[in-house]
């Protein structure tokens, strides 16, 4: 089953774009990402949509923070990323007349409702510097080394 790394990955960016002195163009984000300068266009048209993230076309140009780090939210980046599910688990369709998977249906989304309100609850109090300042204490020089 795939999993859907978009949070995850945006996270990584932004962090990264925080620590850059210009604008970060389509292609290095791709490269730190390992994708298509395309997909990152498209990804990042959405957070400059919401206003977290501008670009600037042509020479010198790129992707670059709108705001600080402490007013964006993991839900902030997750709702401007299309508000996926955040689980991957699935209810069973096959057989909508039996009792049984209607309880089991109902039993599983009812946790599931409530597992999914617990963690953006959570992501609304943690803001992206909080992330940032995890990361000030790693070297410059192993972020290098790995590619980064």
């Amino acid at each position: 089953m795939r999993k859907d790394s978009r949070l995850s990955r945006m996270l990584h960016v932004l962090i990264h774009m925080n620590q850059l002195d210009a604008p970060a163009t389509s292609e290095k984000i791709a490269s730190m990402l390992n994708t298509n300068p395309v997909v990152v266009r498209r990804t990042m048209a959405g957070l400059r949509d919401k206003g977290y993230v501008t670009s600037v076309k042509g020479h010198g140009g790129g992707w670059s923070l709108a705001m600080a780090l402490s007013d964006i939210t993991l839900l902030d980046i997750h709702n401007a990323l299309g508000e996926s599910s955040v689980f991957t688990i699935g209810l069973s369709d096959e057989h909508t007349s039996c009792p049984i998977e209607i309880a089991v249906n109902q039993a599983i989304s009812d946790v599931l409702i409530e597992a999914e309100a617990l963690l953006l609850e959570r992501f609304r109090e943690v803001t992206l510097d909080v992330l940032a300042a995890g990361f000030a204490d790693y070297p410059l020089n192993q972020q290098a080394s790995s590619g980064e």
